[in-house]
């Protein structure tokens, strides 16, 4: 449940639309839910400002629905990442509002108006094989609001291809890079740019990339000083962080 959910719930018994009774039954299910194999954090939009997210790896398609139903039915925006077709099929026959990335298998559903926003985020990626994580990220930070600018395929081998979009770059209030191989790139944005540069890993590349676990090395030893790292293949995770940044630098502009 959102801030807003709740100040429109108390305005509601103000006014006598809402009886106290009904009231405290919608807010039952708060700080959590419990379906039974699943404990829904409906306070943490009231917490920290966004809602949490379901990770559907692991979970049965019966599981990620109910999950999302009750996310949609508190107010907030829902997100769902690693989401099988299987998975997507029965939820979208349930809320065919909902809008499935097959890319980087990613079941989004905004349900706030459209004129809220969380601030400028670039993503940024490498090469085309970085594409399922930079869209992880990008399509994760729009459901949570931000706009969102894509640069993809500007990796450090074509190093022309990312000063072409260096304007682009330097307008958002936090960047997302996303990259596999050596890892080299977000080092070089870096350097570009004077806001935070979240780098995530990809496990793109050939056998002594490890996994991304080479490029995962590379970006903790960056030397450029505004780059974090988030773990291997994780955009959701730097979206996450993105958008709390880029919302705090909008809030100051």
């Amino acid at each position: 449940m959102k801030r807003s959910a709740i100040l429109e719930l108390l305005a509601q018994v103000e006014r006598g639309d809402l009886t106290p009774d009904d009231a405290v039954e919608r807010l039952a299910t708060l700080p959590f839910e419990d379906l039974g194999h699943t404990r829904i954090d409906h306070h943490r939009s009231l917490r920290v400002g966004l809602p949490e997210v379901i990770y559907a790896r692991g979970k049965s398609s019966e599981q990620t629905a109910a999950i999302f139903a009750r996310l949609v039915s508190s107010g907030v925006d829902v997100l769902a990442t690693h989401v099988n077709e299987a998975t997507a099929k029965l939820v979208l026959a349930a809320h065919p509002q909902a809008v499935y990335h097959q890319v980087p298998q990613v079941l989004a559903f905004r349900q706030s108006p459209s004129t809220e926003t969380n601030g400028h985020i670039a993503v940024v990626c490498a090469g085309t094989s970085d594409l399922p994580v930079a869209e992880e990220a990008a399509i994760s930070a729009e459901t949570f609001g931000g706009r969102v600018t894509r640069l993809y395929d500007v990796g450090v081998a074509g190093l022309h291809r990312l000063l072409a979009v260096n304007s682009a770059l330097r307008e958002a209030h936090v960047v997302v890079v996303c990259a596999g191989m050596e890892g080299a790139l977000p080092s070089v944005v870096g350097g570009l740019v004077g806001v935070p540069v979240i780098a995530v890993p990809t496990s793109v590349g050939y056998g002594a990339s490890y996994g991304g676990t080479t490029a995962l090395l590379g970006m903790l030893n960056s030397c450029s000083p505004n780059v974090t790292v988030v773990n291997i293949d994780n955009g959701f995770g730097a979206a996450y962080v993105a958008t709390l940044i880029a919302r705090a630098s909008a809030r100051r502009a």
